[in-house]
């Protein structure tokens, strides 16, 4: 009975952490080999490990059901157990897949960091985080509500800029033109025009432009 509470706490404080997400190290509090008692947990379907050395608690609504979250939430969660949930930032088509710029679901989650990161492969499915060094706090970037809970992205006006500047970033380039129109039409012109001359990314702005048609007038 004293274990079974020590689990029920341990799982409520670890579930309190960015989007349920967390390393071995932040169990360590509660058990000195965590890692051992880790996958007795997922055994039991109360953690999910989604990748090496990252494990998600699972929602008790989801306990006992085939459950994987979404891939822009596991990589949001990834980057905030390594750096901190203020210092991690959706962008790129993760950004716009979150806004609903991009319907289908993509193998590559973009995450912006403070420093850089080797690309982290998942173990529930064939997908990977990549790791963009950025200054994070200077990004134009809002909290935006997961299913594992809140995290921040990019802006409409900054992720149009984003997926201008590097359009192959995150292998889903196909995508990257329908994105911009999107996302550029849902922007605020002189915020984005803003940005763009404080980020000298003025370039990536008339790129945009011409992918939204918004220079030619169509």
């Amino acid at each position: 009975m004293a274990r079974q509470r020590q689990t029920t706490t341990l799982l409520a404080d670890l579930a309190s952490l960015p989007l349920r997400t967390f390393r071995p190290r932040d169990a360590e509090i509660a058990y000195p080999h965590p890692r051992t008692q880790l996958a007795r947990l997922v055994e039991r379907g109360l953690l999910h490990r989604v990748a090496d050395g990252y494990y998600i608690v699972i929602p008790q609504e989801m306990v006992g059901h085939r459950w994987l979250p979404d891939l822009e939430s596991s990589g949001a969660g990834i980057a905030s157990a390594i750096y901190g949930a203020n210092n991690a930032v959706l962008m790129g088509v993760s950004a716009a897949r979150i806004m609903g710029a991009i319907p289908r679901a993509l193998a590559t989650a973009v995450v912006a960091v403070p420093k850089q990161h080797r690309p982290i492969t998942l173990s529930d499915r064939s997908a990977v985080v990549q790791f963009v060094k950025r200054d994070t706090h200077r990004l134009d970037a809002e909290r935006v509500q997961t299913p594992l809970g809140p995290t921040l992205a990019t802006t409409p006006e900054q992720t149009t800029l984003d997926l201008a500047h590097r359009p192959l970033l995150g292998d889903a380039d196909v995508d990257v033109p329908s994105a911009i129109a999107a996302l550029y039409d849902r922007s605020d012109k002189k915020r984005i025009e803003a940005i763009a001359n404080e980020q000298r990314l003025t370039a990536s702005l008339r790129r945009a432009e011409i992918w939204a048609g918004a220079r030619d007038g169509n």
